[in-house]
């Protein structure tokens, strides 16, 4: 999986996962890359920074950031006058939003497009990914410790947080 920061015609950021480089061209061109702000489908590959892996003598101090729950979400200083003009309760309470609508979109596509399985989604993806079941998009629960193990055996899945179904 590869991940690449895209921009639209409007100038809206956001990243995308992708299998490979080809994959994502392959979809661009199919016209199935499109904005999640405003839908444009003329979308580039925006400048991305490089991942500079940490010294191994600070992965201590990493592994303490894992306790931050992911509900709280950590904002780095910026010098845009945009944010600076801002409250930041007021920005941080707009990222939130847009954050939570995108994420729907996500939901909602995902629902419409694929397959629920619920909880047997690990032992599904293992059929689909070893030819054991037919080839098709699924969604489900699994616990932390499936989903670390499915992307060890090379399964391409993707968490997203997202709220649990219901039958209510």
């Amino acid at each position: 999986m590869i991940v690449f920061d895209l921009k639209c015609d409007n100038a809206h950021q956001f990243e995308a996962w992708f299998r490979s480089s080809s994959a994502y061209e392959e979809q661009l061109h199919a016209g199935f890359v499109s904005c999640p702000y405003c839908d444009s489908a003329n979308i580039k590959k925006a400048p991305m920074a490089p991942n500079i892996a940490a010294k191994s003598n600070q992965l201590k101090s990493n592994q303490q950031r894992e306790d931050i729950p992911v509900s709280a979400p950590v904002m780095a200083p910026t010098a845009s006058t945009h944010v600076a003009s801002q409250k930041p309760d007021s920005k941080l309470t707009e990222l939130v939003q847009e954050t939570e609508k995108m994420l729907a979109k996500v939901q909602e596509h995902v629902q419409k497009n694929c397959d629920y399985v619920g909880n047997n989604f690990a032992e599904e993806a293992r059929k689909i990914h070893y030819g054991e079941s037919k080839e098709r998009g699924i969604y489900g629960e699994s616990t932390k410790e499936e989903t670390v193990e499915l992307l060890e055996e090379g399964i391409d899945v993707l968490p997203l947080p997202v709220p649990r179904l219901t039958d209510s």
